[in-house]
């Protein structure tokens, strides 16, 4: 399915959203992080489209979502998904998130609980503050990629998604290519939305409203050696919504949706088949009644 996705675009509060709906079955709402477009679920799309219908955007202010408009919130993300499963007709989803989308589907869960069959929060937090907390280690790895050559620069971007094992083994400049091609940009530039978007990330705590999402099945996946969102912050994120299972991807970092494709989606499958089915069975249960 390595082919380019038929794009539609809708207007919602001063932005035209870029997105595009792969897949056939239940629908399955994917959402990025900072810096990266609905490209990104490629690896994932290829492998669940062929039973479970995916849409993916790019956020309001990335790729063709433009404008980002005057205030960028992630409420204001979360309102944009909804926009576009009403777009779709679809009264529910299983929501995906990553990084700073799985923030936004935070949000979202917590605004429109009935529209969410089930989360899935890949290498994420309950707060920005994780993020973007100003640790030596974070701040030496940012100004790394602002600094140098575009090779450098490319190089430094790959320390902060790839795990030190990866790196060791890995042809860089190879690695590099192939991200671009995913991320939708060169990864020695910067988005001009990044910066606004991780303030944005900086600015949302979902922690007072996890326990609220309790009976919303729940899968929470952080990578060993995920300088972003450590697995500290998805264990924290998976005790605080009651019945949330956690999963730790050891040889993994950040990228770990990228790189290791298989195992994110085979766990996604599982999740997606076990929620769908507790779905099933409890809409039969009210048809009974």
């Amino acid at each position: 399915m390595n082919h380019a996705y038929r794009r539609q675009s809708t207007l919602h509060r001063g932005c035209t959203l870029s997105w595009f709906v792969e897949g056939d079955g239940p629908p399955v709402v994917m959402i990025q992080g900072v810096g990266i477009g609905a490209t990104g679920w490629r690896p994932q799309v290829e492998g669940l489209a062929s039973d479970f219908r995916c849409l993916c955007l790019d956020n309001r202010g990335f790729g063709a979502s433009q404008p980002a408009g005057d205030a960028l919130t992630v409420e204001l993300m979360a309102e944009d998904v909804l926009a576009l499963m009403d777009a779709q007709g679809w009264k529910s989803a299983h929501v995906v998130g990553h990084s700073l989308g799985g923030l936004v589907a935070l949000y979202l869960a917590h605004r429109a609980r009935e529209r969410v069959r089930s989360l899935a929060l890949l290498c994420t937090f309950a707060t920005g503050a994780v993020p973007t907390r100003l640790t030596p280690r974070m701040l030496l790895m940012g100004l790394r990629t602002q600094v140098g050559t575009r090779r450098m620069r490319r190089h430094a971007f790959l320390r902060m998604v790839l795990a030190p094992e990866e790196l060791a083994h890995a042809d860089k400049d190879a690695v590099a290519e192939q991200l671009a091609a995913l991320f939708d940009h060169d990864l020695a530039v910067q988005p001009p939305v990044a910066m606004r978007q991780f303030r944005a990330m900086g600015n949302a705590d979902a922690t007072p409203f996890l326990r609220g999402l309790a009976g919303v099945p729940t899968l929470v996946v952080s990578a060993t050696h995920d300088p972003i969102a450590p697995p500290t912050a998805g264990q924290a994120l998976a005790v605080g919504i009651p019945g949330a299972r956690f999963v730790e991807l050891p040889q993994a970092s950040h990228g770990v949706t990228l790189r290791f494709a298989e195992r994110v989606n085979a766990l996604l499958r599982e999740h997606l088949d076990i929620a769908e089915a507790s779905l099933q069975v409890a809409r039969s249960g009210v048809e009974l009644a």
